[in-house]
């Protein structure tokens, strides 16, 4: 399956995106890079993980890809608590982020079934 067809890559990618967007004129260099590759990993572990050959390699790239969703949903409650992120749209992002996680899930099923 071409990762660009799955809904959960499309969405990652546009949060990732959106992430950046968001974060380009923050100051603090290291709150910004760790919450822009955490949400860079997302799409990039699905895309790779789909491209593996074997289930057990595709679920083990979702996987990361789902802790790295785990993560950046921490960091983005942090930003939210330093006022760093906007409170509205940072409570978009971590609905994103709940469903992006429940994606991952069914797809890790649907590869090890």
């Amino acid at each position: 399956m071409d990762f660009e067809k799955l809904e959960v890559w499309k969405r990652s990618a546009r949060l990732s995106a959106d992430l950046y967007r968001a974060t380009r004129d923050l100051r603090d260099f290291g709150f910004r890079d760790q919450i822009t590759r955490s949400g860079l990993s997302v799409p990039s572990n699905v895309a790779e993980g789909m491209s593996r050959r074997s289930s057990k390699e595709k679920y083990r790239f979702l996987d990361i890809a789902k802790g790295s969703c785990a993560e950046l949903r921490t960091q983005i409650y942090i930003g939210i608590d330093i006022d760093y992120l906007d409170r509205d749209k940072a409570s978009r992002w971590l609905a994103e982020t709940r469903e992006i996680a429940a994606m991952l899930t069914g797809l890790m099923n649907k590869v090890t079934s």
